[in-house]
């Protein structure tokens, strides 16, 4: 008798044949990009270094599209949004040391956003792994150290044979839910020397599903079907295990509104009849939340930003599902669900009852009229003018790509994403320079749309050499630069807390003359004409820089009242 587990596929005789005489002139490089073939890759991004030159000689011998940036934290934004974009792991490609280092913020951006990446980094020679001090180039004790703390996974590699098998387990790992960055380090020599290793060709990687537990699930749907006034927060696990529209339709059948967090932006129609929007940064939104007998909370673990700044006190039940073991109950007790978004609420809609309940759209429209009042007394029609001309000017299935700006803390509340996996930021870390150099990434993902990207002045001096990436691979990315003479948000943090900003005030290029100099066309537009100069500019093929000099303020927060 033959059992399932006893099949062996045997290799044809052709595959027999190219193992036995693989090609000559490869190394541990090829092995390298062959893996990643293998697995799927089409795109990587990166940065040479000379401990990694094996793997980046290899890459001319392999059909991949190799897109280059001028600094690794840059070229590690970029790889993040190319993930968010496919939801395929992106390979960012590094050399050891100062060049790996770089490439930490990033790396804490895509961990905290739930963004997969795949980093393949050099590690000194062999010989020196260990801890010893040697005196390589670029030596550190213990590279991977660095990186544990802020990557899923971390995997070492000390020969040729572990390579293809690390590699498939960190783009598994980085595929699993939650989704994030992983980390592979390579010595040196290993990817130098010659492989008699037969050319990589199977890749079967497939990411660990993450159902829920049944009894959970039953629980969960009782309580939400016997409800007086459910609600539901959906949070970037929502968007991330595309589950935008079940969330839609079990929404529908409870009757429950529904408030995205800065990370679900678009995970819910924002001009649904349940929709609260994102002003989850208010105390309207906060009170009726905590008002709700039975509150699901998807995909998010109620962090600072989605909790108004941890002064949501919620007195009714809660459900919270989650993928990332570590925010499950972290915040709030729950019923606590430790699931993928997409099969949690696949489970619910199989079990829940649905709801009657004809007063839930006017709740609703009470809550935003009274957040409309609260911005109407504060005079914030500039700003209010100026993300609404940002939203006429964008096509409605474009990305965009916002740093930490002032109107990007609007954009978090106020603007509508037209659908999930629009609007990205780095809210999830809080690191600048993120908005432009993740924006090529997702030009790189999906050329077929425009793509924008918002910064201050502040941010982007952070990224202004990458502009010459955008024009070296003729990417359709419109970068629109608030110029307010520093750094906005800090210095308007400095002085409602100290009367007077200090370090905040910034000497800044001619951003325009800047971009032209690169070879990239820019404008120079006010709040009057920026909807016509971005629309313009977002109409034309290649890359453009939109500035617009205005001092924008927040409006004020509700998290102090409490």
């Amino acid at each position: 008798m033959t059992h399932d587990h006893d099949l062996v596929l045997r290799p044809t005789e052709a595959q027999t044949s190219a193992a036995l005489n693989p090609p000559p002139g490869r190394n541990g490089g090829d092995l390298v990009v062959e893996t990643l073939a293998a697995l799927g890759t089409t795109t990587v991004f990166g940065l040479p270094g000379q401990h990694a030159l094996g793997v980046f000689d290899a890459l001319r011998r392999s059909d991949l599209r190799y897109i280059g940036l001028r600094v690794e934290n840059n070229a590690g934004f970029a790889a993040d949004a190319y993930g968010r974009i496919t939801g395929e792991a992106a390979p960012l490609l590094l050399s050891t040391g100062p060049g790996a280092l770089t490439s930490l913020a990033a790396l804490q951006e895509a961990a905290a956003a739930s963004a997969p990446v795949l980093a393949i980094s050099s590690q000194i020679p062999s010989a020196g792994l260990g801890g010893g001090r040697h005196g390589y180039l670029h030596e550190l004790p213990d590279q991977s150290a660095s990186f544990r703390g802020v990557v899923k996974s971390v995997h070492t590699v000390r020969t040729q044979s572990q390579i293809p098998s690390a590699i498939e387990a960190a783009w598994k790992s980085a595929l699993t839910a939650p989704h994030g960055p992983v980390w592979v380090e390579i010595p040196q020599d290993v990817l130098l020397a010659e492989t008699s290793i037969p050319v990589v060709t199977g890749g079967d990687a497939f990411p660990e599903e993450l159902p829920p537990r049944p009894e959970l699930t039953a629980v969960a749907a009782d309580l939400l079907s016997r409800a007086e006034r459910p609600a539901i927060i959906a949070g970037g696990g929502v968007v991330r295990a595309d589950a935008s529209g079940k969330l839609k339709q079990l929404a529908e059948m409870l009757r429950a509104p529904v408030v995205t967090t800065p990370g679900g932006k678009g995970a819910f129609p924002w001009k649904h009849p349940l929709s609260l929007q994102s002003w989850i940064e208010d105390r309207h939104t906060t009170d009726f939340l905590e008002d709700a007998d039975v509150l699901l909370v998807v995909g998010s673990g109620l962090g600072e930003l989605s909790s108004n700044y941890h002064t949501f006190k919620p007195r009714g039940r809660v459900v919270q599902i989650e993928a990332d073991l570590g925010k499950l109950e972290s915040n709030h007790p729950a019923l606590g669900i430790h699931a993928d978004a997409r099969l949690a609420l696949q489970a619910l809609l199989e079990t829940v009852s649905a709801r009657e309940d004809a007063k839930a759209p006017e709740r609703v429209r009470e809550v935003l009229a009274k957040v409309a009042e609260r911005l109407g007394v504060q005079e914030l029609t500039l700003e209010q003018d100026v993300l609404a001309a940002v939203r006429r000017a964008l096509p409605a299935d474009s990305p965009s790509f916002w740093d930490m700006t002032i109107l990007a803390y609007w954009a978090w509340s106020a603007f509508d994403a037209k659908g999930p996996n629009h609007m990205h930021s780095a809210q999830g870390s809080g690191g600048l320079g993120y908005g432009f150099p993740a924006a090529l990434g997702g030009a790189v993902a999906d050329p077929t749309r425009p793509v924008l990207a918002v910064s201050g002045d502040g941010g982007a001096l952070y990224s202004i050499a990458e502009l010459a990436t955008a024009r070296q691979y003729d990417l359709n990315v419109t970068w629109l630069i608030v110029d307010d003479g520093g750094y906005g948000i800090l210095r308007e943090y400095m002085t409602d807390a100290f009367g007077e900003a200090t370090a905040t005030e910034l000497t800044r290029p001619d951003y325009v003359a800047l971009a032209e100099s690169f070879g990239v066309p820019g404008v120079r537009t006010s709040p009057q004409t920026l909807e016509a100069d971005l629309a313009k500019a977002l109409g034309e093929p290649g890359p453009s820089v939109v500035v617009l000099p205005a001092v924008l303020r927040m409006f004020a927060p509700t998290h102090l009242e409490s």
